[in-house]
């Protein structure tokens, strides 16, 4: 990955292998602050978390005009119960000069080869969350979808980046939430979480049971927090609270660091031992330089509630 700058990622298990898809962008930009609508998503395959080898990318923008055109972000991939293994990303496109985000489709047979679906799945929902130009926010967010099964054999819920239509500019972030029989067809649901917990975005997120308690992750950094936390010093990073289910609540105003801002996009995975590690893109160096590049698995576990990780072993792969 020499020659490209990546952040972040998500990953899908087959047998003995990891699949790891991750957002990608040439260092020929320069900047590393353009990469974000030149991204396509990358595919690396490892057996240990730790060393990875590149295969064909997965998936690049679409041909214009779609929803799609300019750039495809992050999002989570899923095997069904026929089998067919579907990745639900963000796209951004033309048609909205790239500020509005919408949640599309792709699927495969063998994790390598995939085909878009037509359009996209869904697009936020004014009843519950903001749309562009209701706030004094850049773009209409609506990303990062994290797809996983109910928990009783009830279909599948969808988490989302998101912000709720109501409260304070800079302290509306929500994980919107969406439901699915058949992974084809969505319906959006109000937020899992409620605004006001200090965070203007809540990015990333993923839910697992952790040492038996459910966990939320997600990542915020400094500048996207709500003026009261920056105003008492506080800084950003990767986050996570404890719930009563995987589907909350969430009381997010109660979220902790797991990590400071030199890591983000954390994901939560068990290693080929059965443990929990967390793994990040390397987000800030010296200088506040940005980095990229997938760190080395961090273990995790539960200490009186909060998620604690053990970044010492996080070294660049």
């Amino acid at each position: 990955m020499a020659n490209a700058w990546s952040w972040d990622f998500w990953l899908a298990r087959e047998g003995d292998s990891y699949h790891l898809f991750f957002l990608q962008a040439s260092r020929a930009l320069r900047d590393p602050d353009r990469r974000h609508y030149r991204a396509g998503i990358g595919h690396a395959v490892s057996t240990d978390l730790r060393q990875w080898t590149q295969v064909d990318d997965a998936l690049v923008h679409d041909d214009r005009p779609a929803f799609d055109d300019i750039a495809t972000w992050t999002g989570s991939v899923v095997r069904g119960s026929d089998g067919l293994w579907r990745m639900f990303y963000t796209g951004v496109g033309s048609p909205d000069d790239g500020l509005v985000q919408r949640i599309g489709l792709a699927t495969s047979a063998d994790l390598t080869t995939w085909t878009r679906h037509d359009g996209p799945l869904l697009e936020a929902d004014p009843r519950w969350y903001e749309r562009l130009g209701e706030a004094p926010w850049p773009n209409e967010a609506w990303r990062d979808p994290w797809v996983f099964a109910d928990p009783d054999g009830d279909g599948w819920h969808m988490l989302i980046t998101a912000r709720a239509n109501q409260g304070p500019a800079d302290d509306r972030g929500v994980i919107g939430h969406a439901r699915s029989t058949d992974l084809i067809a969505w319906q959006v649901q109000p937020p899992l979480t409620s605004p006001g917990s200090g965070f203007g975005q809540l990015e990333v997120s993923q839910v697992e049971i952790v040492d038996g308690q459910p966990v939320l992750l997600f990542s915020c950094l400094q500048p996207e927090l709500s003026a009261a936390r920056r105003a008492d010093g506080e800084t950003g990073g990767i986050w996570a609270v404890t719930g009563d289910s995987l589907l909350g609540p969430f009381d997010t105003s109660k979220a902790r660091l797991v990590t400071d801002e030199s890591l983000y996009a954390g994901r939560l995975v068990k290693d080929p031992h059965g443990q929990w590690q967390l793994l990040a893109f390397h987000n800030r160096g010296g200088g506040g330089r940005f980095v990229g590049g997938l760190s080395d698995p961090m273990p995790v576990r539960l200490a009186d509630g909060t998620l604690k990780a053990d970044t010492t072993t996080a070294a660049t792969c």
